[in-house]
């Protein structure tokens, strides 16, 4: 049995929101080919606004809780929720940037994180740390499965990479026809617990891991998360469904086809 309010959505409703996933999946794209030393944060979201309104669609973070902005953009230490601006981008840093776009009432959601030039080594770890937690938690879902199968994957691949800090104050999460839903998909924790994994249920997986601790703080426009220790961050996530024929990742713009095969796991999409 299922929690309550976990919403399944019907068949008709993942291709909706396969087509609001490829809109987000395709913004980040175009926002990467951006990311250079000399570019605000802020010019990033005015591009990120304009392609997702020309692709037939409405973002998602703009308004959100009086969000101020179409896109996330959290540079360096910053791990989540950084409000686009005057920041302007230099070599050396990293920016992650996270993406939502609404087609028809339906939601996808996924983000990145960019160097911008040339990184330390450890910087460039922590980056494909992250990507590839991401993708072992995806692989670990299956029908019949639990959710935190998926956070159990990621919190091993991590720890199995070196010393990083896992964020546990905030987690991957159900979506559908609102961006936030029931469950909660944690970044750790012990396999086989919470709810099951049926076909129609639709989640995000998104790492956030540190070169150091896992402690956060807030800062004081409400908005921003940054690690206490300074330390760096990175940030990854995609929007996913199982169907009968396997496993589809709504919001990369192969399907996930290409990850997934390397991970041995059967894709399902459309």
């Amino acid at each position: 049995m299922l929690d309550r309010g976990v919403e399944i959505k019907a068949p008709e409703q993942i291709d909706l929101m396969r087509k609001a996933g490829l809109v987000v999946g395709r913004t980040l794209e175009l926002l990467r080919g951006h990311v250079r030393a000399g570019v605000s944060t802020g010019e990033l979201d005015g591009i990120a606004e304009d392609h997702i309104r020309t692709s037939g669609a409405t973002p998602s973070f703009l308004g959100y809780h009086g969000f101020p902005a179409s896109i996330c953009a959290s540079v360096n230490d910053e791990v989540v929720h950084g409000i686009p601006g005057d920041r302007v981008l230099a070599d050396g840093d990293v920016v992650s940037i996270d993406c939502g776009a609404i087609v028809d009432g339906w939601h996808g959601d996924a983000a990145i994180t960019v160097a911008v030039g040339e990184v330390p080594a450890d910087l460039t770890a922590l980056m494909d740390v992250t990507e590839q937690s991401m993708w072992r938690g995806i692989a670990a879902a299956h029908l019949g499965g639990r959710v935190t199968d998926i956070s159990h994957a990621v919190e091993r691949h991590v720890r199995s990479q070196g010393s990083f800090g896992i964020v546990e104050d905030y987690t991957g999460h159900g979506i559908g026809s609102a961006m936030h839903q029931p469950p909660d998909v944690p970044n750790y924790g012990r396999p086989g617990k919470g709810p099951r994994l049926v076909p129609g249920l639709a989640l995000a997986v998104e790492p956030m891991i540190t070169l150091g601790t896992k402690e956060t703080d807030l800062l004081e426009d409400e908005w921003t998360v940054i690690t206490t220790d300074g330390s760096r961050a990175a940030h990854f996530e995609h929007t996913f469904t199982i169907t009968p024929e396997g496993t589809w990742v709504l919001t990369a713009l192969d399907g996930g086809e290409q990850q997934l095969s390397a991970l041995g796991v059967r894709f399902g999409g459309r």
